[in-house]
């Protein structure tokens, strides 16, 4: 892809908020892997990877479920626990017991960076600060952070603005909490929706490609992304099209 010249519309942001899954982590091979590892322990045996997407599958209708007022705001973790037991029913899977699942509930702590999140990251903050924007909750962002070894300056979660992305109140919420206007931050995500939404309240936008992110069959968000203020293939070459040594 060639190289996109910084345009002057950009010279004010001094934010980058950034996705969390998928985005900088690797979700899909991270929960498999722990729940091999939990599995093991149980002496259970399954597709993981059908597991970790069927689990996923139930994120955005769980959320759906807090935005229409069939739950009370129910943080992330909690959503993720509650239909651990829908999937587990799904695929036939009692054999985990409730302390088994509460341990493979913590598998969205424990899920390992791309490669370039880290370097990239560390660029990137040299001249902006660097944020998280998910819709994880404060202390399984802590964890998650602390196990990706990720050098995230700031930590903004849904939790903070008790609504989830794409609410609109989600961007809005965190350029106010960095103390800057939209136009001052950009949103970094994997995700077009994720990037349109904070778009549409004046917040800028980055496309970052994560080809495998839904496993080698594909389905995940491709370049382009002509809508977005600028398009990358990783957080390296986002540091290189910003500026930043």
């Amino acid at each position: 892809m060639a190289d996109v010249e910084v345009t002057p519309g950009l010279i004010d942001v001094r934010a980058l908020t950034f996705d969390v899954f998928g985005t900088t982590v690797d979700w899909r091979s991270g929960v498999a892997a722990e729940a091999s590892r939990v599995g093991a322990k149980a002496g259970v045996q399954a597709d993981w990877e059908l597991l970790a997407d069927s689990w996923r599958a139930l994120y955005v209708p769980s959320m759906d479920k807090v935005r229409r007022g069939e739950l009370p705001w129910t943080n992330f973790d909690r959503l993720h626990r509650l239909s651990l037991n829908q999937v587990l029913h799904d695929m036939d899977l009692e054999g985990f017991d409730e302390s088994a699942r509460d341990e493979l509930a913590l598998a969205w702590e424990r899920l390992p960076p791309w490669p370039d999140a880290e370097p990239g990251l560390r660029s990137l903050a040299r001249r902006f600060t660097v944020a998280t924007l998910s819709n994880g909750n404060r202390s399984q962002q802590e964890a998650l952070i602390r196990f990706a070894d990720l050098p995230f300056q700031r930590l903004l979660s849904a939790e903070d603005f008790r609504h989830y992305k794409p609410d609109p109140e989600v961007y809005v919420g965190a350029a106010s909490a960095l103390g800057l206007e939209p136009s001052q931050v950009m949103m970094v995500a994997a995700h077009k929706s994720d990037l349109r939404a904070a778009q549409a309240v004046g917040l800028r936008a980055a496309f970052v490609e994560r080809p495998l992110e839904k496993g080698r069959s594909g389905g995940a968000d491709v370049l382009p992304d002509p809508d977005a203020d600028l398009q990358a293939v990783d957080f390296t070459d986002l540091a290189t099209k910003l500026g930043c040594p």
